[in-house]
């Protein structure tokens, strides 16, 4: 009797906590959300537990992230928890759901992490417990913190629209006027991301072509609002970095009602809303496309495969990153939007 008192009080414990206010949901992959690199059938042996912890439930590129991860557990036999943050940058929501997933007995967690520092006392103590921990889309720092890394190349992916950009403004003999608006501090992506665009351009930070930085954490109202701020300090803009698509769909709102027109904007991420209302109708020149599903699945399955006694997950795994334009340049490696529409998210 006293057995079954301990067990029945370790359950409602266990419930207790996955009552928290940070979005968890177990649930065993019944949407099917055709994320790629998912593969296999079903595991027939144990049912294995897995965390997916993303930064917010609304963004396009976490809700296909999640889908994948969906399919794929249904796939591997895998009961997959899930778990958001109510903004980019909420690192304590993400902390909660990492203890929570441990306590419930994940054998692997998959994390967005919103803070790559912060977050990183949380993974350590998951780890500790057993579990592993793998990285999506933005690296921890330090990067060893996670078990693995799988990602787009995020600097390869500023580095992209970069080189395309200085290609097509030696071709056309004009001389850059750079905004720079990038994500925030502290977020490796926002980092990698700004340096390989500076990289792709042949330019460092501090170099008289950029007429300013500002922070926009992926928002396009403060996309907008950014923009205005660096028309202020120079009207002669004529070259948009944006950290992700909705930053520069802002920058274009700000570029349109102050009258200008012959702007380039480049930008990450690729997802549909990106390439139908941006590449297609020439509002975004260009993008770096990403695949969200490719991270979600794939980590799903490591996760499966080395619990069932196969390979661990280690190290830095690319997922995929394609330039997007429908404006080519030659010695750029590019695909034009109807590729970027066979393979967009969102």
């Amino acid at each position: 009797m006293w057995d079954v008192r301990r067990r029945l009080a370790r359950a409602f414990a266990l419930a207790a906590i996955g009552g928290l206010s940070v979005g968890l949901a177990a649930c065993g992959g019944d949407d099917d959300g055709g994320g790629g690199g998912g593969g296999g059938t079903a595991d027939q042996g144990e049912k294995v537990t897995v965390g997916l912890i993303t930064k917010r439930d609304t963004n396009p590129f976490f809700v296909k992230m999640k889908e994948a991860a969906q399919k794929a557990a249904k796939e591997n036999n895998v009961e997959l928890f899930t778990a958001a943050g109510k903004s980019d940058t909420d690192n304590q929501s993400q902390v909660t759901a990492l203890e929570n997933m441990t306590t419930r007995g994940a054998k692997g967690i998959l994390i967005v992490p919103a803070d790559s520092k912060a977050v990183v006392p949380a993974i350590e103590k998951a780890r500790n417990a057993g579990v592993q921990v793998i990285a999506l889309d933005t690296p921890t720092q330090p990067q060893s913190a996670v078990d693995a890394l799988f990602a787009t190349d995020n600097f390869k992916a500023g580095q992209l629209i970069g080189q395309w950009a200085k290609a097509k403004f030696e071709k056309e003999g004009k001389k850059a006027k750079i905004a720079m608006l990038d994500l925030a501090p502290g977020i490796s992506v926002g980092v990698l991301r700004h340096n390989g665009f500076l990289k792709g351009f042949g330019i460092k930070d501090g170099d008289p072509s950029i007429v300013g930085s500002v922070n926009t954490e992926g928002d396009t109202a403060k996309g907008q609002t950014g923009m205005e701020q660096l028309l202020q300090k120079d009207p002669n803009v004529n070259l948009v970095y944006s950290i992700n698509e909705p930053s520069g769909f802002g920058a274009a709102t700000a570029l349109r009602q102050s009258g200008k027109k012959d702007v380039t904007i480049v930008s990450i991420d690729g997802g549909c809303d990106a390439i139908t209302k941006g590449v297609k109708t020439g509002v975004i020149d260009a993008t770096s496309q990403q695949y969200p599903q490719n991270m979600a699945a794939q980590g799903v399955k490591a996760v499966a495969d080395s619990a069932r006694g196969g390979t661990k997950p280690k190290g830095y795994k690319d997922t995929g990153v394609t330039l997007i334009t429908d404006d080519p340049i030659e010695g750029v490696p590019s695909k034009d939007s109807a590729f970027g529409l066979k393979n967009c998210w969102g």
